[in-house]
């Protein structure tokens, strides 16, 4: 069985991790201050869906979302907290706000811009979440707001010091399966993947113009075994759905050697 695995990818030689929070009001940082960077699906989305034009599939802003830790939803599509929560926490700031949720955004700390159901592939989900590049370009637009507020240097600095971490893929392969596509007689699973990661690349590049360096990536876990996987098995037996999980394994394998060559 397929584990869990975090890729970390330092693109930069650096000191060890120590965070402090800090609002936006500071125009010089701290030396030791370092943001989290969130991008990706529902394993990240802390309640960007809550605030777009979308359908209650792709929204957990409703009961029991949310009850074990929050006790109200929040949009997390979870019914406690999700991982960049934890890592927050492990490094002493806060819980990392939804890029789209108004008001003011302590900015220094991050950013969340992960949208459940998201994928890298901008047709996945198409005009009910916010793909991957779209999150991309979130970003950087907020790229120009804290160099207006911090300043260009102190702007950069904050970049370059932060962690950038990235949860997509699994939208992209399970869209085909719960769609009845006709996508993999167009495309080898090899060649499917191939744009998955291609575009996740493209991305990633993009952070790294802006200054990024550190990146977090987990692994996609055994998809074919998802209850909703589960469910498209004829005759409803409980069967794990191979084909899905066979793409996750490629994906693996793929994302693990692109980290190398970047």
């Amino acid at each position: 069985m397929m584990g869990l695995r975090l890729h970390l990818c330092f693109l930069a030689l650096f000191s060890t991790l120590s965070i402090s929070a800090h609002g936006l009001g500071p125009l010089c940082l701290p030396e030791e201050h370092v943001a989290l960077f969130i991008f990706g699906d529902s394993l990240f989305d802390a309640g960007n869906n809550n605030y777009i034009n979308t359908i209650t599939d792709y929204q957990a802003n409703y009961e029991p979302y949310g009850e074990n830790f929050f006790k109200y939803s929040t949009g997390r599509f979870f019914d406690g907290r999700i991982i960049p929560d934890f890592i927050a926490e492990f490094a002493n700031l806060p819980f990392i706000t939804p890029y789209l949720h108004p008001g003011y955004h302590r900015y220094t700390d991050g950013v969340n811009f992960a949208s459940a159901g998201a994928g890298a592939l901008a047709e996945t989900h198409q005009g009910t979440v916010i793909d991957l590049k779209s999150q991309l370009n979130n970003f950087k637009n907020l790229e120009s707001l804290l160099s207006k507020e911090l300043g260009d240097a102190e702007a950069k600095k904050l970049l370059f010091r932060a962690v950038y971490i990235i949860s997509v893929g699994s939208n992209d392969y399970a869209v085909p399966f719960t769609r009845n596509s006709s996508i993999f007689q167009s495309y080898t699973p090899e060649e499917y993947v191939d744009m998955v990661i291609s575009n996740l690349t493209f991305v990633i590049e993009e952070i790294y113009k802006k200054g990024g360096r550190k990146f977090g990536f987990p692994n996609l876990s055994p998809l074919g075994c998802l209850p909703l996987a589960r469910a498209l098995i004829p005759g409803n037996t409980g069967a794990c759905k191979q084909e899905l999980t066979a793409l996750a394994i490629l994906h693996n394998k793929a994302l693990s050697e692109v980290l190398q060559k970047l």
